[in-house]
């Protein structure tokens, strides 16, 4: 019988989100091993949860080359999700196979699709027919009902809540205990405030927020692949 395939995990990032990562990562066996990159020289050579961090990104054709397979993204986001879909784009560039990770305290249905590189914390629920792409980040205790389709280096932050066949787009971000009703599109790297409830659609680029969502700004510089908001919301 074959072995078991050696998973060797980077995170890319080291801070908050990187421990949840870690948490998450040794509760599901997902990887054999894990190394920290960070760009931050203060973390080099300490640890993170006992994992080390070893130096930054330009570590990382070193690291391909002593066995380095698999990746996650450890930064986290407050809005704008380009940094993680540069580190995304950077690791896969190198080679590396991003890693999905479901914490074991998750619920997430056979029926659903995950996409690689895609994180599923503790307490979250995937639903059946969800569809959930690349680089996704469901957060603790968020719900993504059935049929929802959430696009490339989403963000669905902390204890939100997408009910039936909503579609989040590429990049776009949901913040902590928002809510958004069935049905309802939210554009490309749209973001929705914290405690929002989403009655309407969101076009991209546009930042929402309050009860119910209304507009508060809109990105002047709208492309075809993901820039940086020209405002934040707290997630």
């Amino acid at each position: 019988m074959p072995g078991r395939e050696e998973i060797r995990c980077l995170i890319l990032g080291g801070g908050g989100h990187a421990r949840v990562l870690i948490d998450a990562l040794q509760s599901s066996g997902a990887a054999s091993s894990i190394t920290i990159l960070d760009p931050e020289p203060g973390l080099w050579g300490k640890e993170v949860l006992d994992v080390p961090v070893l130096g930054g990104d330009d570590l990382l054709p070193d690291l391909v080359r002593d066995g380095a397979t698999h990746f996650v993204v450890g930064l986290g986001s407050v809005g704008d999700n380009d940094p993680r879909k540069k580190l995304f784009g950077l690791a896969t560039g190198h080679g590396l196979t991003p890693l999905s990770v479901i914490h074991p305290a998750a619920i997430c249905s056979p029926r659903a699709s995950i996409g690689g590189g895609s994180v599923i914390l503790a307490a979250a629920v995937v639903n059946a027919g969800a569809s959930v792409g690349q680089n996704v980040v469901v957060n603790t205790g968020a719900i993504v009902e059935h049929d929802c389709v959430v696009g490339d280096h989403a963000f669905i932050a902390t204890g939100s809540r997408l009910c039936g066949a909503v579609s989040v787009g590429i990049g776009a971000h949901v913040g902590a205990g928002a809510t958004v009703r069935q049905e309802i599109c939210i554009g490309e790297g749209a973001i929705v405030g914290a405690g929002a409830v989403v009655i309407r659609d969101v076009a991209a680029w546009t930042v929402v927020a309050g009860v119910p969502a209304r507009i508060l700004d809109k990105n002047e510089n709208e492309t075809s692949g993901l820039s940086r908001p020209s405002k934040q919301v707290p997630k």
